[in-house]
């Protein structure tokens, strides 16, 4: 039997082989988990509506038809779950800057005193340096979740937008502090899938296009012409579009969202074993979900079977997070 859920309000281009706008280097030096930021908890924590339940039960994560096998996509596997639950939408820019607020807090971002960001966001006139192989993300000195493209930027951290330039230690403090914590890759799926024993997106097996919008990801060939046929050039806010079945938000597209596992590539195989010694390396977290950056034909990772990994201290201009909770 699958996990259910219960939402408790009251009580045109054809896929090519996929490749990565997503995948950077990693910063000079992993940075370690964080202590446990202080504040309220009480008041830290959201209301009962804002949060999906899902009750105990089997789950099924992965997928045997994996599009992106490097990625560790498959095999699919059936795995027994507490309950839980879940955020209907990503930490908004105003809940973590009450946050900050109430804590003194300083990000990743802000230690190292840069951050990656999109080509299209950078301020014109900014020094930035560039990583190798990936001409369109930029080092931006002075980009934090605060001044999400990087000081005199146009791009601002609206107070309904999900909060970027937060690393895997930033996700944790944040979590810490709300009296939350981050979920496992099987819960962040089974609640995308609201509790189905597998559909390709939230909304289930149909390609979105520029007539049937279901989520913000690129449209237009990446990463050159963004025709925004879904209406946002970056991010959008938590709430945009259709909610899964089960009520959450933006489960794929938007921004990446920081996941408690460690990644690791499900295999035997002499590749996964180099992937998986790299991730141990660089101290790699799980992230799923896809972005705004996201596109079929360059980086099909909106898939809910999709997922990726990075240093629990990288931060970009696309990844943030969503809160998991035991039963309270």
């Amino acid at each position: 039997m699958h996990a259910t859920f219960r939402a408790r309000s009251d009580m045109e281009d054809k896929p090519e082989k996929p490749r990565s706008c997503c995948s950077l280097p990693q910063r000079e030096s992993a940075g370690s988990v964080p202590e446990p930021a202080k504040g309220t908890l009480s008041a830290a924590r959201p209301s009962q509506a804002d949060i999906v339940w899902f009750d105990a039960g089997y789950a099924n994560v992965g997928t045997d038809k994996p599009v992106i096998d490097a990625d560790g996509e498959g095999p699919a596997r059936r795995v027994k779950l507490r309950a839980y639950g879940l955020d209907r939408h990503a930490v908004t820019n105003e809940h973590f800057a009450r946050f900050v607020a109430q804590t003194g807090y300083v990000t990743d971002a802000e230690r190292f005193g840069w951050s990656f960001v999109f080509q299209d966001f950078v301020a014109p006139g900014t020094l930035t340096s560039q990583p190798v192989g990936l001409p369109w993300w930029h080092q931006v000195g002075g980009a934090t979740w605060r001044s999400p493209g990087g000081p005199g930027s146009a791009l601002r951290a609206d107070d309904r937008h999900p909060v970027v330039h937060v690393s895997w230690n930033d996700a944790v403090a944040f979590a810490q502090w709300s009296g939350g914590r981050l979920p496992s890759e099987v819960e962040w799926e089974q609640a995308a899938k609201a509790g189905r024993a597998e559909v390709r997106f939230p909304w289930g097996d149909d390609e979105p296009d520029n007539r049937a919008i279901h989520c913000n990801i690129w449209q237009g060939r990446f990463p050159h012409a963004n025709s925004l046929a879904d209406g946002y050039a970056g991010t959008a806010p938590v709430d945009a579009f259709e909610p899964n079945p089960a009520g959450l938000y933006n489960m794929c597209g938007n921004v990446w969202e920081w996941c408690a596992d460690t990644f690791q590539v499900r295999s035997l195989a002499r590749a996964a074993k180099e992937r998986n010694a790299a991730a141990r390396h660089n101290s790699e977290r799980l992230l799923k979900g896809g972005s705004y950056l996201c596109h079929i034909s360059y980086c099909y990772r909106y898939r809910i079977a999709a997922r990726m990994g990075h240093s629990v201290d990288t931060s970009t201009g696309h990844i943030g997070f969503r809160l998991g909770y035991d039963r309270f």
